[in-house]
């Protein structure tokens, strides 16, 4: 199969440096806020993103570097498969994050509730729209 590529579209500031420090999904990142800097050229894609008070990041886990199938999350003792985890050590270090979007100034995003480190790539943007 062909290798597929992505070009990020921003990136997000937050206070966390390390991933030992960040929240390990969003729900225990509450109240801890960020920006996304969307790049210039995808400012247009911004319109109307306001309108919504949560927004789904997809990220790319720049930090990873391992990628087993078979990982232990915290808390537990047995071992599953890293599809039946949020573990950001993947085959594909693809991230998703719903965070709570409080304001947009620009090409830059405050978002809040957030489990993500700093300097992290996004991929993409999509509103969340609750079932």
């Amino acid at each position: 199969m062909k290798e597929i590529k992505y070009k990020p579209i921003g990136i997000v500031h937050s206070p966390f440096k390390k991933t030992d420090n960040a929240p390990r999904q969003p729900a225990y990142g509450r109240g801890i806020e960020a920006t996304v800097e969307i790049f210039p050229e995808y400012e247009e894609g911004l319109i109307n993103i306001e309108k919504y008070s949560h927004i789904v990041l997809i990220c790319h886990f720049h930090k990873s570097d391992t990628k087993p199938l078979k990982v232990r999350p915290p808390m537990e003792d047995k071992l599953r498969g890293v599809f039946a985890s949020r573990s950001p050590n993947r085959p594909n270090p693809i991230g998703l994050s719903i965070v709570r979007l409080d304001r947009v100034e620009g090409r830059i995003l405050y978002i809040r509730d957030v489990d993500i480190i700093d300097d992290t790539p996004v991929l993409d943007i999509k509103p969340y729209i609750p079932l």
